[in-house]
Formats: C-alpha cells, sequence, structure tokens
C-alpha cells in the first residue's frame, strides 16, 4: 500500500490560521474602539477645562479693566467729598460757636439775675424797720455762728413768752431714710452728734440768744410725746434771768438722742397745755408727722396721704392766735411738707424757712 504524502498546506492547517486571524482582527477591532471611547473622553475633559479657563481669563480681564478705569479717575470724587466734609466741619464748628455764646449769655443773666436779687435783698434789710434789740451786753447769752451766717428772714423774734417746739423723733437723724436708718442703729452718743441733730440743737441755741432778758421761755422736745428738756418745768414758763435758765435747757437739750416716730399734734397739745399760752412758737422739725396720738400699724412707710391727714389733725391742738415760725430740714421723700408748713406759717402770721446745711 502506498503510503499518503504530506502537505502542510491541507485544509486542517488552513483552518487553524483563519481562526487565528479572525481573531486577530477581532482583538485589533476592540482595541481600537477602546482606544477611540478614551480619546473622545480625554478630548472633553480638556474643552472643558479649556472652557472654564477662557471664563477665568475672561473675569479678570474684567476686573483688572475696572481697577484701571478707578485708577484712572479718582481724584474729582475724592477732591469733591473732601471739600464736603471741610464744609460740614466748618458748619459744625460755627454751629457749636454760637452754642457756647449762647450759654455763656445765659450763665452771665442767670449770675446777674443772682447779683439783683442779693441787691434787693440787702436794700429791703436796710428798709425794713429794725427789730427791738437790747444793748450791747445786755444779751443773756451768746452765740457765734459760722461767719456772716446769722440770720432769719421775715421771723418775728419777739415775744413775751415763747415757746421752742424740737423735733427730736429718728428722721431728725439724717437727710435721707438711708442715713437714718444707719445712724439709729448707733450707740446714742453717735447718734446726738449725727449732722442734722448737731445743727436743729445748734438752731435752737441760736433762738436762746435772741431771747430778750425779761422773757419767759420753754423748749420741749417732741416725738412720740411732748415733754420740757427741764424735767419736771412741763406746761410752765421759765425765766430768762441773767440767762442761767437758758444755759441749763440748752445743755439738757444736747442730752437728748432722736428716736420714735413724730406726733405733731402731741407737740401741739403740750403748747396749748402751758398757762398763760405762749405768744411766739418756734417749731424746728423735718416733715409731716408720722403718726397721730398712736403709732399707726405698721409704724414704718407711711404714706403721704396719711402724712398730711396726721398733719391737718395736729392744727386742731394748737393754741389759737399764736404765730409760728417753722424752720424746716427737708427729709428725702417728703415732698408735701415745704407747702403744709408755709401754710400753717401764713395761717398763723408766722413764717417758714429752710435753712443751708451751714447755719447758723
Amino acid at each position: 500500500m502506498a503510503r499518503r504524502t504530506f502537505n502542510v498546506f491541507s485544509l486542517s492547517f488552513l483552518d487553524v490560521m483563519a481562526c487565528g486571524l479572525g481573531a486577530t482582527v477581532l482583538f485589533l477591532m476592540i482595541i481600537s474602539s477602546q482606544v477611540h471611547d478614551r480619546a473622545e473622553a480625554a478630548n472633553d475633559e480638556l474643552v472643558a477645562l479649556a472652557a472654564t479657563l477662557e471664563q477665568q481669563v475672561a473675569e479678570a480681564t474684567e476686573r483688572l479693566a475696572a481697577a484701571r478705569r478707578r485708577s484712572d479717575a479718582p481724584a474729582v470724587p475724592v477732591a469733591s467729598e473732601i471739600a464736603r466734609l471741610e464744609r460740614l466741619i466748618a458748619e459744625l464748628q460755627a454751629k457749636l460757636l454760637v452754642q457756647d455764646q449762647t450759654s455763656l449769655a445765659k450763665r452771665e443773666s442767670v449770675e446777674q439775675l443772682r447779683a439783683d436779687i442779693q441787691r434787693l435783698q440787702e436794700a429791703n434789710a436796710r428798709l425794713s424797720p429794725a427789730e427791738p434789740q437790747p444793748a450791747s451786753g445786755e444779751r443773756s447769752r451768746a452765740f457765734t455762728g459760722r461767719g456772716n451766717r446769722q440770720y432769719l428772714t421775715g421771723m418775728r423774734m419777739g415775744g413775751r413768752r415763747v415757746l421752742v417746739l424740737v423735733d427730736a423723733s429718728s428722721s431728725m437723724l439724717g437727710r435721707t431714710y438711708t442715713d437714718v436708718v444707719r445712724f439709729r442703729a448707733m450707740p446714742d452718743a453717735r447718734r446726738r452728734s449725727a449732722p442734722k441733730w448737731q445743727q436743729a440743737v445748734a438752731t435752737a441755741d441760736w433762738l436762746a440768744t435772741r431771747i430778750n432778758p425779761g422773757t419767759q421761755f420753754q423748749v420741749y422736745v417732741f416725738n412720740e410725746s411732748a415733754r420740757s428738756v427741764v424735767a419736771g418745768t412741763d406746761g410752765q414758763w421759765l425765766d430768762v434771768g441773767d440767762g442761767a435758765g437758758l444755759d441749763r435747757a440748752m445743755s439738757e437739750l444736747r442730752k437728748v438722742v432722736p428716736q420714735g416716730g413724730t406726733s405733731l399734734a402731741r407737740a401741739f397739745r403740750a403748747a396749748r397745755e402751758i398757762k398763760p399760752a405762749p405768744d411766739n412758737i418756734f417749731l424746728l422739725t423735718d416733715g409731716l408727722p408720722t403718726q397721730g396720738d398712736s403709732a399707726p400699724d405698721p409704724p414704718e412707710n407711711v404714706p403721704p396721704n396719711k402724712r398730711l391727714a396726721f398733719f391737718e389733725r395736729a392744727l386742731r391742738e394748737l393754741p389759737p392766735r399764736v404765730p409760728v415760725n417753722v424752720i424746716l430740714y427737708p427729709m428725702d421723700g417728703d415732698p408735701d411738707a415745704a407747702y403744709a408748713f408755709w401754710e400753717l406759717g401764713r395761717r398763723t402770721s408766722g413764717s417758714m424757712m429752710t435753712p443751708s446745711r451751714d447755719w447758723p
């Protein structure tokens, strides 16, 4: 049997080669497609980036142009604004100068008015009838005040029987409620040295020096009750004599410690019980009463309307046809007191005054 010849280009070999070629072509097509897709994506990104950069360049160019425009023409607006501000400053300075001149004129006018009032008061004092005074050396007591402070404008200093009523309630310890509370908690010696109380004592002492020899007098202190400062002399008149009685009364007054509430009704009742009746009363107080015949409940913080009611009831106890001269040391928080006591002085043909803190 003859042997078959071998041919490398047989059908089987060609099939294998065709398959390999087809696979290669297919592989190349796949790779080409992927490269194209990637190239397209990269191109889109580059286009977007280029657009963004172009936008940023355009914005930067616009800002640069605006900055150049501002830098090219600022001189006229800035100069105009500076001129406007300078004009405004000049106007304000002119107004301030006018205001200062007006204020100065007002102050000078006030000072002129005060000087005119002072001159009128001095002229009135010179033209007023002089109060009968005892000859030099006939005073029962002497009193040295602070400089030229020894005056009581418009007060009647005479009388054959003179009664001095001194408010010795707690409120006489201070000019404010806080001061009163502070002094009220202190020892007796410290309370007696309270500035307001010391002024009241000094005023009573000054009044004592104006009492003429041959006059009868009495000094009462009152708070929730009323009594003579000289023990055992309630309802009696004391003789001035050589001044020893006045010295004793002032010495006893300095021992009094302000305390308690204020009953003006009891003070006026005590004045009415002295026989014969006084013909001149000096009332040293700091405000409207805080009670009538008895202390209210509660005793603190008596409202103004009640205090006025206590005052009106106290007037019923006052001896008739006796001038009452009130020396008022105002207390904060008692605005009705000044008018009420002024009206009391007017009704009784007396007077009312509020001394300065350095008087007498």
